[in-house]
Order: structure tokens, then C-alpha cells, then sequence
């Protein structure tokens, strides 16, 4: 990493060269054969040649001009890359344009270079195309939630896995992580027409230099404060965080008692700006039996007025979290496989959505389970969990998104191409059910506006 102000005075400009040579090993990651990524900020203007070239390969975003205050850049430098390759890196930086003479400084935020091996292909956002869904209806009541002839279309593609997805009113777009690519990807959908799809933030959660042990280390849940302020769940960095309006980013959990937080999961915020949120430790590299781990449980936590509060450390795998729209209610789903912590038998599973009752100063009590998964169709774990406004549940769970009453019955189950992990709603009318499923993102429109409702404090963000 580079960072420093590198030249003063009304009109400067600098050129800062390295020659790289591609090492035999980056801690545990083989470079050969991958990509590399230089990513750099510099105030304000600066071009970047690769070998003698004014390079026109793009990164994920950006491209050889970078151009405005703290503009971030990628470029790929280089692919397919051997160790004891060279590549030289010349930037050629400027306080601003010779026509305007600006008083300000050229600074390098930072510079850094990423590598990747077996990168995805690029994902693409679609024109809104619809596509098959089979709908498993077992009480009439589905029937006034998703209607006759329920439509699911899909509207991107080509991620390694998607999750947490937040829709912002105002902005009428979606926020959702890619853990595993360790990117916040951003849609914005028109109409009919095929929406765009940009990188909003990356890396979302983790920049360590063992990153390659890394499964999933980029962000997963994301929500939205009172203020509108982005909150993230960081897998890597093992905490959760606020992104700020300048785009800095404020810790507001890292640590329970000294130990550092597993990779926080899911959240939720109640309306008076407490937040509830899992901590299992599926973010680590080995999960449950990785050495980083700290903590000797999982946890489900609340900030409140500034406090860290544990409410729950007997759930070995929690996972989504959702407030009833009354708020009296916290649901979270657990997942537990004694495979997970020894060489127990892979029938020793249990997946359950656990009800707690909310008290005023954020804790919980009189916690049960309120539906029980365990032993259904399905390979895949609970997930996500979302509710609707008349207190029906929508869960990810064995075999599709469960639908279940706010009596605890299983009114239906939704089956998409690929399996529904995440949930949020969208759109103008709060009916839109964004779907984050494996490496695609869908929508569903549904009857039921989801809670919580949508306010004015909400659509004015």
C-alpha cells in the first residue's frame, strides 16, 4: 500500500514509477497463472501506463484517466501472469487541470495490486426476461399472496454467489454483496428495458493478504440506518460497519468481551435505531474449525445506544434475522450441523426459525422455536428470512422460499431456477420481492407490500 501527499504548490504534477516482479508465492496463494489488478486513488488527475503503454484494459470499474477527487480506479495489468515476471507501473499524477491552476495537492490516497485466479465471467445485467417458477401451494391463504399465475423474471447474472440485498427509496436501486468476489454490486432497474448494473463497492469486506484462503470474504447483509447510511456486515474483516455519506466507513462492532466477532451475517434495524444482527462463522476460510476464530460461540447481538449486547450464544449456525412489523417479535433462523465442529454424522442437522420476544431496551426473552425445517426435502441450509405486512414469513430453506403464516403454518414453498438465498423489498409500492438466487438476481411481484412499511422518513433518503 501507498498513501501520502506527494507534491505541494498552486500547479504540480509528479510521475511515480515501481517494477514489479510477479513473486513465487503470496503467503499461501500461488500466483501463477492469474490476473493482476492495480487499484489507486489520486487527487486529482493521473493516467497510468503499464510497460511503456497507456493501457486501455479496464478493471471492474475505471480505466487508464482517473479523474476527480477521490475517483477510484482499477486496471488489469496483467494476465495469466508467472512468477519472475516484470511489469512496470508508471502514474503520472496532477493537482488538477493547467487551464483552472487549482490550490490543492496531488495526493495518493493509496495504490495496491490485487491478484486474481479463475475470476467468473463478467456479470451482466439482462432485459427483464421471465422464467420458470413452480409454486408448491398448500393452503388457500398462498394464493392471496402470490395470486394465479405468479411471474418470476430475471434480471442479472454471471456472480459467484449473491446476498444481502437492500433497495434505497429514494434512488429507486438495489445494493447487494457478492461475498465470495468480494464486491457490493448496485442495479438499477428500468422498467422493461435492461437496468445497468455497476460495482459500488469493492473490496466490500476483506483486503488482507491471505484473502486467497478466503471462500467468502467480502460483505454479506446490508441495511439501511434511520439517516439512510449503508450498514455492512463484513465477513473478512470480522465486524459490522457504517458507510458514510463522504464514503468513509465507521466501525460499530468488531468485538464481544476483547474477542473478535466471527463474520457477522445478517441484520435488521428496529425503527428507533437499534440493530439486531447473526454471527456465525461461516465467513471463516474452515467455518467453525478455522484457528482465527476467536469467539467460542455463535452469536446473535444487538446494538443499542452505543452497546453491544449479546442475546443469544446457543444457535451454532444463526443466520437470517427479520423483526415482525409490529416489532414485538425478532425471528432468526438456525442452522446446525454437528459436522460442523467434529466428524459427527451428517444426518445430525437441525434447521429451525427460532421467535424471541423484543424488549425496549433491545434484549430479548421467552425465545422458542416457532417453525421447524428440520428433516425436509432439500440440501440447502436456512437462510435469509423477510416479512410482509401482514406478518407472513418468507423463508430460504430446504428446497425453495418457504412461505409461512405468522401462526407458524407452511403455506407454500417458491422454487426459482436457482436457489433463493436472500430477500428485499423493492419499488415504489413495497411489492417487489428482490431475489438474490446463487449467481443470478430475480424479482417477484407479490400482493402483500413487505414490512417494514414504507415512510416518509424512507422515501425521502
Amino acid at each position: 500500500m501507498l498513501t501520502a501527499r506527494r507534491s505541494t504548490g498552486r500547479v504540480c504534477f509528479n510521475w511515480y514509477r515501481i517494477n514489479l516482479t510477479i513473486p513465487e508465492r503470496i503467503e499461501s496463494f500461488d500466483p501463477s497463472g492469474a490476473t493482476v489488478v492495480f487499484e489507486t486513488v489520486l487527487d486529482d488527475y493521473a493516467e497510468v501506463w503499464v510497460n511503456g503503454e497507456l493501457s486501455r484494459a479496464l478493471g471492474q470499474e475505471g480505466g487508464s484517466v482517473i479523474n476527480g477527487w477521490n475517483a477510484a480506479n482499477r486496471l488489469v495489468v496483467g494476465r495469466n501472469v508467472q512468477p519472475g515476471q516484470q511489469i512496470q507501473l508508471a502514474v503520472f499524477g496532477a493537482n488538477g487541470p493547467l487551464s483552472n491552476p487549482p490550490t490543492n495537492f496531488i495526493w495518493v490516497r493509496y495504490a495496491k495490486l490485487e491478484f486474481y485466479k479463475n475470476a467468473p465471467a463478467v456479470p451482466l445485467a439482462l432485459t427483464p426476461a421471465e422464467v420458470n417458477v413452480d409454486i408448491v401451494r398448500l393452503d388457500p391463504a398462498l394464493d392471496a399472496i402470490v395470486g394465479p399465475n405468479p411471474k418470476i423474471f430475471k434480471l442479472a447474472e454471471g456472480f459467484k454467489f449473491t446476498e444481502g440485498p437492500v433497495w434505497l427509496h429514494e434512488s429507486k436501486y438495489l445494493l447487494f454483496s457478492d461475498p465470495n468476489s468480494n464486491i457490493i454490486y448496485k442495479y438499477m432497474p428500468d422498467g422493461n428495458n435492461t437496468g445497468k448494473l455497476e460495482v459500488f463497492r469493492t473490496p466490500s469486506g476483506y483486503a488482507g493478504a491471505d484473502i486467497a484462503e478466503y471462500g467468502q470474504p467480502g460483505t454479506n447483509g446490508l441495511a439501511l440506518d434511520a439517516q439512510g447510511r449503508l450498514t455492512i456486515n463484513e465477513h473478512g474483516n470480522h465486524r459490522v460497519s457504517r458507510l458514510e455519506k463522504d464514503g468513509k466507513l465507521t466501525v460499530l462492532a468488531d468485538r464481544y468481551k476483547g474477542m473478535h466477532l466471527n463474520s457477522p451475517n445478517d441484520l435488521v434495524y428496529r425503527s428507533d435505531g437499534a440493530l439486531f444482527f447473526t454471527d456465525p462463522a461461516f465467513g471463516f476460510p474452515k467455518f467453525y474449525k478455522d484457528p482465527r476464530k476467536e469467539l467460542p460461540f455463535s452469536g446473535v447481538y444487538s446494538l443499542y445506544k452505543g452497546k453491544l449486547q449479546l442475546l443469544n450464544s446457543e444457535m451454532s449456525g444463526p443466520n437470517g434475522i427479520a423483526l415482525s412489523p409490529d416489532e414485538k417479535y425478532l425471528y432468526v433462523g438456525n442452522w446446525y450441523d454437528v459436522s460442523l465442529y467434529t466428524n459427527g454424522k451428517a444426518d445430525e442437522k437441525k434447521i429451525v426459525v427460532m421467535r424471541f420476544e423484543v424488549n425496549a431496551d433491545a434484549t430479548v426473552s421467552n425465545g422458542k422455536v416457532f417453525f421447524d425445517m428440520t428433516g425436509a426435502k432439500g440440501e440447502d441450509a436456512i437462510d435469509g428470512i423477510k416479512v410482509d405486512q401482514r406478518d407472513n414469513l418468507y423463508v430460504s430453506g430446504p428446497g425453495g422460499l418457504w412461505v409461512i403464516s405468522a401462526e407458524g403454518k407452511h403455506l407454500g414453498t417458491i422454487n426459482a431456477p436457482q436457489h433463493i438465498h436472500n430477500m428485499a423489498w423493492g419499488e415504489e409500492d413495497n411489492q417487489t420481492l428482490y431475489l438474490c438466487a446463487r449467481r443470478g438476481l430475480y424479482k417477484m411481484r407479490l400482493n402483500i407490500p413487505g414490512s417494514p412499511a414504507i415512510t416518509p422518513s424512507m422515501s425521502s433518503r
